[in-house]
């Protein structure tokens, strides 16, 4: 176990791009000090989108030892003092019959589709998420920005996901249509609130959460309202590290 800090029934959790790092950057020796630090202040959680190794590369390599709790894929998988507390995948969520619905029906879809130009790899499977792509993701930078464009024009997306969410009303899906060429499909209530679970509400007296993402369509917009956080807005890691100061020392 870690060593307790002066407070330990404040958690304060953290996203981690615009908010410890700039945006796909590494965490700065001056910010990574400051972290240290408020360990032994308050209890600190990290809840992270991307997966634990990209987490890794940001923070530190020794990011589970530095933090008593640590969320990546927004909690899907789940550490307390460097011990896995849960990992939840979507295949296991959903079940094999659902998800070769999902996949089946996808693929009929995209053969009646014609568009300027297809590749491969129209579904990647991910461990929280399908990925759907109607151009494919073997795509090359000039034939992805053409399918933004003739996206933007045409709505392939767009009306694929209303097809969707009709086809399968009965499975409690959310479809997050993002970047230039696809879409996720997740179950509903996989955003970073997902992480709260593992955080039982009776041994803290505060949840702090720092994010930058917190508007509507935002991945840090539902943790951000949820009635158990007290939500903090930030546009970068000094911003960060100057509302913790005010709050926590």
């Amino acid at each position: 176990r870690m060593s307790q800090p002066k407070n330990p029934r404040t958690l304060a959790l953290f996203d981690v791009d615009g908010t410890l790092t700039v945006p796909r950057g590494e965490i700065t020796s001056e910010m990574s000090a400051f972290m240290k630090t408020l360990t032994g202040q308050v209890t600190v959680g990290i809840v992270g989108g991307s997966d634990l190794p990209k987490q890794k590369e940001q923070l530190s390599s020794s990011v589970l030892s530095l933090y008593p709790y640590n969320f990546s894929q927004n909690g899907l998988v789940a550490y307390k003092d460097g011990e896995l507390l849960g990992e939840t995948t979507i295949n296991t969520f959903l079940g094999e019959e659902a998800l070769q619905r999902i996949i089946n029906w996808t693929l009929a879809y995209l053969s009646k589709v014609t568009l300027p130009v297809k590749r491969g790899t129209f579904i990647e499977f991910r461990t929280g998420m399908l990925n759907i792509s109607p151009i494919g993701r073997n795509c090359s930078r000039a034939e992805r920005d053409a399918f933004e464009a003739y996206d933007k024009e045409h709505g392939v997306r767009p009306a694929m996901v209303e097809a969707m969410k009709s086809e399968f009303a009965d499975l409690g899906l959310t479809f997050s249509i993002g970047g230039q060429i696809s879409f996720d499909v997740f179950p509903q209530g996989w955003d970073k609130t997902y992480c709260l679970k593992y955080l039982p509400a009776e041994d803290f007296d505060e949840v702090h959460f720092f994010g930058d993402k917190t508007d509507k369509g935002g991945n840090d917009y539902e943790i951000y309202e949820h009635e158990r956080t007290v939500g903090h807005k930030v546009t970068s890691p000094d911003e960060t590290r100057k509302i913790c100061e005010e709050l926590f020392f």
